[in-house]
Order: C-alpha cells, then sequence, then structure tokens
C-alpha cells in the first residue's frame, strides 16, 4: 500500500524511544493508523499536533506490517490551544473520528466536514456558530455509521408537524402532543435540526448537543473507549454553556 494524500492528524502516540503511532483521516483512504520516526523532535511534534493538516505520505512494508508516514506540514491548528473552547472543540473531534471509524473504510463526506469544522475554529466563528456546526457534525456522523435518526414524522401519530421530542430508545421523533405526558424521559428536538431555518439559540444548540451525545454514547463509542473520551465531550459542553 502506498498513498500519497492530505490528511487530518486525530492522535499521536508515542511509540518506544524514536517514534510514535498516529491516527489520520483521509478523504480517499478513510481513517489509517501509521507509524512515525523520529517524533521526539521539536519540528516532529509540532506537525503531530491533532487537527493539524499535513500531507502524507504512507507505506505498508508488507502484509498486516504499520505503514509507516512521512508528514509536512500543509495548516498547523496549534493555535486553537489558546483559547479553551477551540482547544476542547479540537480534542474531541478528533478523538470521536478516532475512535469510531473503522480503518481503511473511505468516509469522505466525514473529512469535508472535519475540515470544515476545523476551518470554523481558525476564523473565530463564535460559540453560537461553532456550536451549532458541531450539533450538524454529530448528527450527520452518526448517519454515516449507520445510525440515522428519523425525524421525518411522528413516531406515535405519524403526523409531520410541530415535532419537538426524539425518543432515547428508537431516535424517531415524537410530535407535542403525543409526547406531552413522557416529556420528562424524551429527548428535546430543537427545529433547526429539521431545517426549519430558523437560526438557533444557546438553548437549542445545548438540546440538539443533548441529544447528538446520547446516540454517540449509546450507538457510537466502543465501552472500554467510552469514559475516556466521553470527558473531551464534557469539557466542550461545560465552555460552550459558558459562552451563551
Amino acid at each position: 500500500m502506498q498513498i500519497d494524500s492530505p490528511a487530518i492528524v486525530c492522535t499521536a502516540r508515542a511509540h518506544g524511544e524514536h517514534g510514535a503511532v498516529i491516527r489520520l483521516l483521509t478523504k480517499s483512504d478513510g481513517l489509517i493508523a501509521a507509524y512515525v520516526h523520529g517524533s521526539r523532535s521539536r519540528k516532529t511534534k509540532g506537525v503531530l499536533t491533532p487537527g493539524n493538516l499535513v500531507a502524507a505520505e504512507l507505506e505498508a512494508r508488507g502484509e498486516g506490517r504499520m505503514a509507516r508516514a512521512r508528514l509536512e506540514l500543509e495548516t498547523s491548528r496549534a493555535a486553537l490551544a489558546l483559547d479553551p473552547l477551540s482547544l476542547a472543540m479540537v480534542e474531541w473531534l478528533t478523538m470521536l473520528v478516532a475512535d469510531t471509524l473503522p480503518e481503511g473504510e473511505t468516509f469522505p463526506d466525514v473529512y469535508v466536514r472535519m475540515n470544515a469544522m476545523l476551518a470554523l475554529l481558525d476564523a473565530d466563528a463564535g460559540a453560537l456558530r461553532v456550536g451549532e456546526a458541531l450539533a450538524r457534525f454529530e448528527f450527520a456522523l452518526l448517519a454515516d455509521l449507520g445510525f440515522q435518526l428519523d425525524l421525518g414524522s411522528c413516531a406515535v401519530t405519524g403526523q409531520l408537524d410541530d415535532l419537538i421530542y426524539v425518543s432515547p430508545k428508537s431516535g424517531r421523533a415524537v410530535s407535542r402532543d403525543a409526547g406531552a405526558q413522557y416529556k420528562e424521559r424524551l429527548l428535546a428536538l430543537p427545529a433547526f435540526l429539521l431545517g426549519s431555518g430558523v437560526r438557533p439559540t444557546g438553548a437549542d444548540i445545548q438540546g440538539a448537543l443533548g441529544l447528538t451525545r446520547h446516540f454517540i454514547l449509546r450507538d457510537l463509542l466502543p465501552t472500554h473507549r467510552a469514559d475516556r473520551t466521553i470527558v473531551a465531550r464534557d469539557r466542550v459542553d461545560a465552555r460552550l454553556g459558558k459562552r451563551f
């Protein structure tokens, strides 16, 4: 296997005395694990910062052996560490992708959306915009991985309007009247996720992120990684809450 592609650095873990095992998200080949030699040098450490866009050359030396990577920095996201919210967002996004995408399967839309999210953070777009974008990113990721929520009609009555809840069990929408007596058990469904054209408030975004968080934890994150990964999401929720 030989790959020459732009890639987003998702994770980097020290391996041995001189190297690191990294996970890169590429548009054409999906999530790839690779070994980088000389990762302890100051230059290479900077390249391996999660969120960075790199030009990656990967070569596998034999069946079943991990690819070796040579990386050149294209876009640094190191400056995002200066803002607590942006730092938390990058940490969560890169860990989420690394922990949920199966390696070697192609997800070009995830790559495009990930790049767009990182560019939005670079542009200092503000809490409302990045919060909305995060909710949409997570909503789409659930669909990409086979867990699309069914929000087209009420699960109880079949009606198409006044959908304000989601069942935490079925992932289907529930209308206001049908869900009234069970509302404490249901998840909020903010109108902006239905394509209403209404700009979301901070409360809407928090509701949407509560919705996607529930299904990401239930359906996407492996049990042995969920506790570690969701701590990164806790930081996002806390820091977004302070900006609304």
